[in-house]
């Protein structure tokens, strides 16, 4: 399960920014194709911040749709997953969007 290793990822970027105030919420922006489970990564977030600053933390995810561009007809279309296939039969296609993992914001105190 690579969402817990994810997990303690954005837990140890958190709790360090912190400075060992206490975290109260965190807000990161998985797409949907980055193929993070977003109930097991809250799962996970209860797990990792366990005796951390982040300990109780509400963590907010927002999960951005897949999106791409075909670069043999320009149309921007949605994609639900991974195989990259414009409408138009092409497969020439430029992911514009759901590949994000970041960590959008937090807070303290």
């Amino acid at each position: 399960m690579h969402e817990l290793a994810i997990t303690q990822s954005v837990v140890d970027s958190v709790c360090e920014r912190a400075e060992g105030r206490p975290v109260r919420t965190v807000r990161v922006r998985v797409g949907a194709l980055t193929a993070v489970v977003p109930d097991s990564m809250r799962f996970c977030f209860g797990l990792v911040t366990e005796g951390t600053a982040a300990e109780g933390a509400e963590l907010e995810i927002e999960q951005p749709p897949g999106a791409g561009r075909c670069r043999t007809c320009a149309v921007e279309f949605t994609l639900t997953d991974l195989i990259l296939l414009c409408p138009c039969g092409s497969a020439d296609v430029e992911i514009t969007s759901g590949q994000e993992l970041q960590i959008v914001s937090m807070r303290v105190g």
